[in-house]
């Protein structure tokens, strides 16, 4: 199997074929979580910490219970009350942790660029969780597996991108994935909402919801990140629920199949109708949950492998 990352900070130094080895682990944890024993013992006597700087229910309850599954001792690090916040930096945070020997780091941080800092300082393998607007890998990943598993293929589909674009490292994840995997990527939002030089990226941009729409195999909806912007990036939640919000009319311009995404969390009746939400016909939100557990595991398991192959031939 071909991963020879040390860690997963990001989709951006992932080759196709590292991508592709993810994916194809993950379905065999996708077929384990619906089985009766969940469990697997590929992590046990590791220990995994999550870091968790800015809160997240659905992300951190992934992580935490993908290593649970796989026999890791988990520890959840509560760092709205750690040190840090105390004034202890970063470094001082890697140098205390290395003291711990952990083997897997999960972090989630608010600032772009903080998980790797923390990566090339402590001794074990780290997976990002989301840090600022840079990236937040294994929700790409898990999107591909969702989009694999609905479509039969990961490439030269059309899928649309919509929303909040400049605030989203989710966005950023996906765009980089899609366009490996050789797919034909549009953004789609208002202006103010997205990043400067986002055509250098090799996407098409849209602001205009019925042409962005138009053939798309796989609609992707995103939150509007409001803690996230310092100005007046939009003149209502109304108003931009009429022009980018996703419901039935502006879905019909897409393919009768297309499937409707969401990384979530939402917010029903700004960027999308609680009707598509839950329409099991067109809606692929809830598996793109259950996948999340299985792509983490699969992440975790193939750089505890690398980890401790490292460690044997330091030995």
């Amino acid at each position: 199997m071909s991963f020879t990352q040390r860690h997963l900070l990001g989709i951006e130094p992932l080759h196709p074929a590292e991508i592709t080895a993810i994916l194809d682990l993950a379905e065999d944890y996708v077929a384990l979580n619906r089985s009766g024993d969940k469990h697997s013992e590929v992590l046990k006597g590791l220990t995994q910490i999550n870091m968790f700087f800015e809160n997240s229910t659905r992300t951190q309850a992934s992580f935490e219970l993908a290593g649970k599954r796989l026999g890791a001792d988990v520890m959840n690090m509560a760092m709205q009350t750690s040190s840090v916040k105390k004034g202890e930096t970063l470094i001082d945070t890697a140098l205390t942790l290395n003291a711990m020997h952990p083997d897997l780091l999960v972090v989630r941080h608010p600032h772009s660029g903080a998980v790797n800092l923390l990566a090339e300082k402590v001794n074990c393998a780290v997976l990002n969780a989301g840090d600022g607007k840079h990236e937040h890998p294994t929700q790409a990943l898990l999107d591909a597996l969702t989009i694999r598993r609905k479509k039969g293929r990961l490439h030269r589909l059309t899928v649309a991108i919509c929303g909040d674009i400049a605030h989203s490292r989710v966005a950023r994840s996906n765009l980089i994935l899609l366009g490996k995997m050789e797919n034909r990527v549009r953004l789609i939002g208002p202006p103010t909402l997205m990043p400067a030089g986002v055509a250098e990226f090799g996407c098409e941009v849209y602001d205009d919801m019925q042409k962005g729409l138009e053939g798309a195999d796989v609609v992707m909806m995103l939150r509007l990140q409001k803690e996230r912007m310092d100005g007046g990036f939009i003149p209502s939640e109304r108003e931009y629920y009429h022009r980018y919000g996703l419901d039935a009319e502006k879905l019909a311009f897409a393919k009768d199949d297309a499937i409707v995404m969401h990384p979530g969390p939402m917010n029903r009746g700004v960027e999308i109708d609680g009707t598509i939400a839950d329409d099991i016909n067109r809606s692929v939100i809830q598996e793109q949950v259950e996948m999340g557990v299985a792509v983490r595991m699969a992440a975790m398991d193939l750089l505890a492998r690398n980890l401790l192959a490292a460690r044997a031939a330091q030995a």
